[in-house]
């Protein structure tokens, strides 16, 4: 039996249709914001969340007044993420350690990790406000050592979210601003008159913040190209309807355009969970955006094998994989394709986006071919440097590198190689000629 689709989401072409909308609301708006800086951030902010505050950087004192209104119950809550979230990124920074090796006498080699110098960390707060996401860069970055870090949320209801605050001040936001949506990566990528421009932008949101760090990137770094939330459930005869349908919609409702997949090999499992879903929209509160995910983004893929389910999962590359099957360790062995792997059925993606301590900015799009997440090591940059310690080792590396400059026609390279064999190996070697070793020319 062929790969069966029981049910499938939206065309592509609809799609890529909707992609170019963005892509010019978003060009134009941060054209807007190079041009005219503070003003166009004021203008944006009162069309998109109806705030104009004075200054948009939070000052202590307003730092401290919106923590006293988080709940002492949130607040420990709160703690208790970022103690897990750090302590997993630390064991991941312990983990990159820098390097100097001597691979021939004389010639030393090494690399170091050093922080990238500022980081602007965007925490969404769309539908929902996304205090998490605050933990996931924000709390990274500083255990990263990145010496400014610069955090900006959306307000809500016309104010700072005080959780919001509260995360990004605990985790470790040198500046907190009071900005959504692509002006505010537009603001912290590019600068204004009373906004430092940074070197990296980090974190989830809409379509419109993804395709303004995608059209700032080069300009920026970034840590990812984070699109609408994904998830794919594979699943076996082992779990039932009820928990596949409640995972496919606990990420569903995110938004209108969050793609959920199921992969079974079990008709049974299939049909179940397609009857279960639409049970669950008839009582689930957030139904509304969930049902519009599901219907056009919502899709059930029949295989007849594991095996087929590990290629249809591997080609799909989904941002969020719960993986409940009778061989949960095989599919760990070998998926290449993926965001995160939620391996059996005690836990859940939603642990993984708010607590257990993995980042949840996570790649989409089919993204997880080529790269991970975010992870403390995205706050890292690898540089290498040579020494050469004796007159020796300068002559023997400069004869090899004059040649092998020479070959590819490059005589002012090999002049610099040239120059060290004469002054440190006593050698007479011609202009514009390349170095052999006394006994090759012989």
């Amino acid at each position: 039996m062929a790969i069966e689709h029981l049910k499938s989401g939206k065309p592509e072409t609809e799609r890529a249709e909707d992609d170019q909308k963005v892509r010019a609301i978003v060009e134009a708006t941060l054209k807007d914001i190079e041009t005219r800086g503070d003003a166009a951030i004021r203008e944006l902010s009162a069309r998109y969340d109806r705030f104009e505050p004075e200054c948009f950087r939070l000052t202590p004192s307003q730092i401290e007044a919106a923590m006293q209104k988080v709940s002492t119950r949130d607040m420990e809550d709160i703690r208790f993420a970022q103690t897990q979230i750090r302590r997993f990124a630390e064991a991941q920074r312990a983990s990159m350690t820098d390097v100097e090796v001597e691979t021939l006498p004389g010639v030393i080699l090494g690399h170091k990790h050093i922080p990238v110098q500022s980081v602007g960390c965007y925490v969404p707060a769309g539908k929902f406000p996304l205090v998490a996401s605050a933990h996931m860069s924000v709390l990274t970055a500083a255990v990263a050592g990145v010496p400014r870090i610069v955090a900006s949320a959306p307000p809500r209801d016309g104010v700072p979210h005080p959780a919001m605050v509260a995360a990004m001040h605990l985790g470790g936001a040198h500046e907190i601003y009071v900005l959504g949506g692509m002006q505010a990566v537009g603001a912290m990528a590019l600068g204004t008159e009373t906004i430092r421009p940074v070197d990296m932008i980090v974190g989830p949101g809409s379509a419109f913040v993804a395709e303004a760090k995608r059209q700032l990137f080069g300009r920026v770094g970034i840590d990812l190209f984070a699109g609408p939330t994904e998830t794919m459930v594979i699943a076996d005869d082992t779990v039932d309807a009820e928990m596949c349908a409640t995972d496919l919609l606990g990420q569903a409702e995110h938004g209108f355009d969050s793609p959920a997949i199921l992969v079974t090999n079990s008709r049974k499992l299939a049909e179940g969970t397609l009857a279960e879903i639409d049970r669950l929209l008839t009582i689930l509160p957030t139904a509304a955006t969930a049902s519009a995910s599901w219907r056009d983004y919502g899709e059930v893929i029949l295989c007849d094998t594991h095996e087929e389910m590990l290629a249809v999962a591997d080609d799909i590359a989904s941002e969020h994989v719960q993986v409940m099957t009778d061989r949960d360790d095989w599919f760990l062995q070998n998926m290449h394709s993926y965001g995160a792997l939620f391996l059996g059925p005690r836990t859940n993606v939603a642990n993984g986006d708010k607590v257990i301590g993995t980042n949840h900015t996570l790649p989409t799009r089919r993204a997880g071919r080529y790269t991970g997440g975010l992870w403390v090591g995205k706050f890292l940059k690898t540089h290498t440097y040579q020494r050469v310690e004796t007159d020796e080792a300068a002559v023997m590396i400069g004869e090899y590198g004059s040649r092998l400059c020479m070959l590819e026609g490059f005589v002012g390279h090999a002049e610099q190689c040239n120059l060290r064999v004469r002054r440190y190996g006593g050698r007479n070697v011609p202009f514009g000629e390349s170095a052999t070793r006394p006994e090759a020319a012989e």
